[in-house]
């Protein structure tokens, strides 16, 4: 059930181009369940630091889980508009409509370009753990983008745990991704199974395309060893 893309080749860790940054403090960051949701005040306050170190991007939080997020994305959303961060913004949310139609509400109220980054299981673990078909992923990931574009909000199209999936499919769910609008791919060592290698080739099996913007996404746990040479 897991391919391993973590064949040792050292060129593979010469970058090819400029390292972003997008930090997700304010969203993975606070999936664990040792984890407490900082308040309002204290989410600005990192928010400011993450401009001073002049890093590229922040996933604000995803609005779709209700009251408290939805108004914590809209008030650093309008933060990031009166100080005129640099600082650019994106918002996660499932691959359902319930999730993606409060970031167009908040971008409306707001004026910020926020970026949706609408996120699925990839992986034949994952698939085998809730029944879904390829089919079933590939629809959903046609609508969801789809979906997307058709609020004017800028697509970003997220594979959990790609690390783990095939390449079959991979470039499948990119392709049809990209083919409905997504901008932006994010590959993700959700549970920290890639080398550094193999982060590498995972990247560059994603389908080519001059228009896109190519992410690597790194879920970090405490416990892996790799933690420091994949960040």
């Amino acid at each position: 059930l897991i391919y391993d893309w973590n064949e040792k080749d050292p060129a593979l860790l010469r970058p090819p181009g400029r390292v972003l940054l997008n930090d997700e403090t304010l969203r993975d960051g606070l999936q664990s369940p040792s984890v407490r949701d900082p308040s309002i005040e204290e989410k600005l306050h990192i928010l400011h630091l993450m401009e001073a170190l002049g890093i590229n991007s922040l996933d604000l939080g995803l609005p779709g889980a209700g009251k408290r997020a939805s108004e914590h994305v809209e008030a650093l959303a309008r933060e990031i508009v009166q100080k005129k961060m640099k600082i650019r913004a994106n918002c996660a949310a499932r691959t359902h409509e319930n999730d993606i139609r409060p970031i167009a509400e908040i971008v409306q109220r707001t004026g910020l370009n926020i970026e949706a980054a609408t996120f699925i299981g990839s992986s034949p673990i994952r698939r085998y753990t809730e029944g879904w078909t390829e089919d079933f992923l590939l629809q959903t990931t046609e609508k969801a983008v789809k979906f997307v574009v058709s609020l004017g909000l800028d697509a970003m199209y997220v594979t959990e745990d790609t690390s783990r999936c095939d390449p079959a499919m991979i470039k499948r769910l990119y392709s049809t991704a990209i083919n409905c609008g997504a901008r932006s791919i994010v590959v993700c060592d959700t549970a920290g199974h890639s080398t550094p290698c193999g982060l590498a080739r995972t990247l560059r099996s994603r389908p080519g395309n001059r228009k896109l913007h190519s992410r690597a996404s790194r879920r970090c746990r405490l416990c892996s060893r790799l933690r420091v040479g994949n960040r």
